[in-house]
């Protein structure tokens, strides 16, 4: 056990309504996470009372039991009184140089299909060439205003909303994926506002959130193992399905919360279709 500091002077009780709010979310004891952290029960308990300041590396550990993202553990250093330990520069800084040029390969690896890099929130950062070609079959991505945001332009309905098959069941499984893709499984206030946008168009459930194994499927992929997205070109549904990466062992906060989407045909009939609606395009940015 890490002993309290006693030259720190115990600050407001924010640490430990912060312990608590984190404990409870992942639905441990006291006993549970002093087990997880190597931590005395009686140690936490004085810790979300308020009466006993942690040392920096207790906090840490106590965080990663509690498998808190980088981001809310900056704001339990501060709460203690210590400074960030994470860095929360852009996606794009120089120090993330290394993680951005090997997404990068990875986009281009992916041509002919659609590939793009997004933050926390589904906004789009990156994409290869494929992915605005791709969704120029179906609208003029030029008109829609930056930044692009993944979601809206799947639930607007001057966005991609008219050519989704199957829609009810598309708008349930991309809601329950913002709940279940959320870093550290965090819905925050930023998170809970994109629910609420998305809840407010036309045709969306308000309390959508559904499991994914009651999510319906249509008689032509009931037998998919996976829950396609399909869209409706020229009277025909293709249908992909997505490959989630996230980076390994990040150290900054830009870096966990990047994620990069890859589609992929479902079947070879949207394949060979995909291939001639891309050949048919003029080369654009």
């Amino acid at each position: 056990m890490n002993p309290a500091n006693p030259e720190r002077k115990t600050p407001s009780n924010e640490l430990g309504a912060l312990l608590r709010h984190w404990r409870d979310m992942r639905g441990l004891s006291q006993l549970d996470l002093s087990f997880n952290a190597g931590v005395s029960q009686r140690h936490i308990s004085f810790v979300e009372s308020g009466r006993s300041v942690p040392s920096r590396q207790m906090l840490l550990d106590l965080a990663q039991a509690l498998d808190i993202p980088l981001r809310e553990r900056n704001t339990l250093l501060l709460a203690a009184g210590y400074a960030p330990m994470y860095a929360d520069s852009a996606w794009n800084a120089q120090e993330m140089r290394s993680v951005t040029s090997a997404l990068g390969r990875m986009l281009r690896q992916h041509e002919p299909f659609p590939a793009l890099v997004m933050d926390r929130y589904w906004n789009v950062l990156m994409t290869n060439e494929s992915a605005p070609h791709f969704f120029n079959c179906f609208i003029d991505m030029a008109a829609r205003k930056g930044p692009r945001n993944m979601l809206h332009l799947i639930f607007d309905p001057d966005g991609m909303r008219p050519f989704v098959a199957d829609w009810q069941t598309v708008a349930d499984s991309l809601i329950q994926r913002v709940y279940r893709e959320s870093v550290g499984r965090v819905v925050d206030d930023q998170t809970r506002e994109l629910l609420a946008a998305l809840r407010a168009y036309p045709d969306v459930k308000p309390d959508a959130k559904s499991s994914q194994d009651s999510l319906g499927a249509g008689a032509a992929t009931a037998g998919m193992p996976v829950i396609p997205i399909g869209f409706v070109k020229d009277g025909k549904v293709l249908n992909y399905f997505s490959m989630v990466a996230t980076v390994g062992t990040p150290r900054t906060v830009a870096a966990q919360e990047l994620r990069i989407e890859c589609m992929f045909p479902a079947d070879d009939e949207t394949e060979a279709r995909h291939l001639e609606l891309i050949n048919a395009l003029p080369q654009q940015h």
